[in-house]
């Protein structure tokens, strides 16, 4: 069976900054065709849950009180690049707009909910490594 990188917070696992989850019925209903690995480079990087939001400004991942977290994104990155690897994944589905799985769309670091084009940490690391990424509203192209 195909092993898949999945979002946490999109099984259900309330591991986002605000101690919630974002569940996608869809989503969870995929482990009938594949193996789903639930990852979150924020809580794998050290950061705690709930946390302070955080958003990417320049090369950064500032928090909203301005504290510089650009560590702990890539920490938590590298380590599930790691997870991959270890466990052939070819492919992932990540939570959108996120400052770490965000693909194609980021919040733009102002914290006004204003979208710019770009990936988040997570994102564009997978990318360089041949990882497929999908966001939770393409799983129609698995």
């Amino acid at each position: 069976m195909e092993k898949i990188l999945v979002s946490a917070c999109l099984l259900g696992v309330p591991c986002r900054y605000d101690g919630k989850s974002k569940p996608v019925t869809e989503i969870i209903n995929l482990k009938e065709k594949y193996e789903l690995i639930p990852v979150c480079a924020e809580v794998l990087g050290g950061l705690p849950t709930p946390r302070i939001s955080a958003e990417i400004v320049g090369d950064k991942v500032i928090r909203k009180d301005g504290v510089d977290v650009t560590y702990e994104y890539h920490k938590g990155a590298n380590e599930i690049l790691q997870i991959a690897i270890k466990n052939g994944c070819s492919k992932a589905i990540l939570k959108s707009k996120s400052p770490s799985c965000g693909k194609g769309e980021i919040y733009d670091g102002t914290y006004t909910r204003t979208l710019i084009k770009g990936n988040g940490v997570l994102t564009d690391l997978l990318l360089k490594n041949n990882i497929e990424v999908f966001s939770e509203t393409e799983i129609d192209k698995l």
